[in-house]
């Protein structure tokens, strides 16, 4: 057995955080936000992001008390910890010093309840319950005042409920001031098992879970169905399934009989790029009709007399419209071969740039508000990674969007949390690790290595990253964690924060973890 003391003065607490976050060999993360904007640190050792890592994994927690004490005493127990001679080289001990730094806030009790990072009653302990459930630690140690209700309620929670659905994990509660005592060996938990399993996935393995639930129907046209079906597609060309193909006609069929109108007079945005799996269909069968039914959703970038618009409608004056409006007019350019579709294409890239585009190279959601939603920023990604790949590869349009594409990958890539994902607010770490956003930047990522627009050597490991990220956010039976609900423009980056995460199946998630899945299948088949 081995013990660490743990009877610190309070007072030696901004000495200890200080110490930690000095660490060579330590990773300073974040879990959340607080109600009052206090972001929630985390300390992690570098083998807590290393998957092939066997080390097991111990978590240390204080603050839930509220009390400095509890605080001080798990960041000194952290830096002993890693330097014992016998414990550190064989542990990764990571670390939540302070789980509650708004003390006057409401002590959290678990598991959470109800809509996750959307209301002040709940929000803190949401935020530290799914982090505990993605890190899958093997062994979680709470500091706390003796009797404290929150630290006691979390130790009972992890034991008996899985977090996030990745599986239980054994904890502690040991009181301020007393001894720490580890045993020798420390098991592997149920959550770090299964986090090893949905890791240790292949690309076509995750498509193949994915498309046993998503991708079956699409009525209306909206681009979330139609994403899913195109991604059942691709998984169908990589296994050599044709039964995917003959699923999407089939599913299409009544929008090209006529029996149903694929552009409804309430259509939108969505509407528009859901026409995306029509122009799939016309590559890949060749049939006049689906490419009558792409053309007529790019066709609304232009008036009666056949003369473009100043951009595609429906754009709501939201970067999401990089991806609406562009990559149907770039497909329909492609099937037809008129250059007034490319032409109108980068118009409307130029459109959303001066709408939405910062001068640091993310997109603001809307001009209503600054805030670098992680999903108004992953719909430019795969905008023009899908316009890049429909465009002329001599053509003005092409060099221009390729510059745009460039210049916004290098702008995300910088804010990339540790773990691998990219966050709900991309440029805001304390923001949580959003699902759909990382999805979608990835693939936009593969697309370009696969096409040559990219550096592998530079790009591959921040696909590795995110791709770990992925994985093990997808667990069996479609259920998916932290995909951010459809959101419109907020007036505020707290608004942002505020958005409802959602745990469980969820068409949109599932739709982009699909186009992913694949794409990254397709980019290691072409590697090999």
């Amino acid at each position: 057995m081995l013990r660490f003391a743990m009877r610190f003065s309070a007072l030696l607490f901004i000495l200890f955080l200080s110490v930690a976050l000095a660490q060579a060999d330590e990773v300073r993360s974040a879990l959340g936000v607080t109600r009052q904007g206090t972001q929630i640190d985390a300390l992690l050792a570098p083998e807590s992001l290393a998957p092939a890592s066997a080390k097991p994994r111990v978590l240390l927690i204080g603050g839930l008390d509220g009390r400095a004490e509890s605080v001080a005493a798990v960041t000194a127990t952290l830096q002993a910890m890693r330097a014992d001679a016998k414990f550190g080289p064989r542990v990764a001990v990571a670390a939540v010093p302070n789980a509650r730094p708004d003390a006057s806030a409401l002590a959290p009790i678990f598991p959470p309840a109800g809509e996750a990072y959307l209301k002040p009653e709940t929000d803190a302990s949401h935020y530290l319950w799914r982090w505990i459930g993605m890190q899958a630690p093997d062994l979680v140690l709470i500091v706390a005042e003796a009797g404290d209700a929150s630290a006691a309620s979390l130790a009972k929670a992890l034991g008996e409920t899985a977090p996030c659905g990745m599986g239980t994990i054994p904890a502690t509660v040991i009181a301020t001031g007393s001894a720490v005592t580890l045993p020798e060996t420390i098991a592997p938990s149920p959550a770090r098992k299964e986090w090893r399993r949905r890791v240790a996935r292949t690309p076509v393995e995750v498509a193949t879970e994915l498309a046993a639930v998503y991708g079956q129907k699409m009525d209306p046209v909206m681009y979330i169905p139609a994403l899913a079906v195109v991604g059942r597609v691709r998984l169908g060309e990589l296994t050599g399934d044709a039964t995917a193909l003959a699923d999407a006609e089939r599913i299409g069929a009544p929008f090209r009989n006529g029996v149903k109108e694929s552009m409804p007079a309430n259509g939108n945005g969505s509407t528009i790029s859901g026409h995306l799996i029509f122009s799939e269909l016309a590559r890949r069968t060749g049939h006049a009709g689906w490419t009558a039914l792409a053309k007529k959703a790019a066709d609304y970038g232009f008036d009666e007399s056949g003369q473009p618009k100043l951009s595609m409608p429906f754009h709501s004056e939201m970067s999401d419209s990089v991806f609406m409006g562009c990559a149907i007019l770039a497909e329909v350019g492609a099937l037809t071969g008129e250059k007034k579709y490319f032409e109108q294409c980068l118009r409307h890239l130029r459109f959303m740039e001066q709408l939405c585009l910062r001068p640091d190279g993310i997109y603001r959601h809307s001009p209503l508000d600054e805030t670098a939603w992680g999903r108004g920023n992953g719909f430019p990604a795969l905008g023009h990674a899908l316009s890049l790949s429909a465009l002329p590869a001599e053509s003005a349009e092409h060099a221009a969007f390729l510059a745009s594409y460039r210049n916004h990958l290098k702008a995300l890539k910088k804010h990339q949390d540790p773990t691998g994902a990219w966050h709900q607010v991309i440029d805001h770490e304390e923001s949580y690790r959003e699902f759909t956003s990382t999805c979608m930047i990835t693939f936009s990522i593969i697309r370009g290595m696969c096409r040559g627009w990219l550096d592998t050597a530079e790009w591959q490991p921040v696909v590795d990253r995110a791709w770990t990220a992925i994985k093990s956010r997808i667990g069996p039976e479609g259920v998916l964690v932290d995909v951010c609900t459809g959101t419109g423009k907020m007036k505020s980056l707290r608004d942002y924060y505020d958005r409802t995460a959602i745990l469980g199946r969820d068409d949109r998630g599932g739709a982009m973890a699909l186009m992913l899945a694949t794409e990254l299948a397709y980019w290691e088949r072409e590697r090999r």
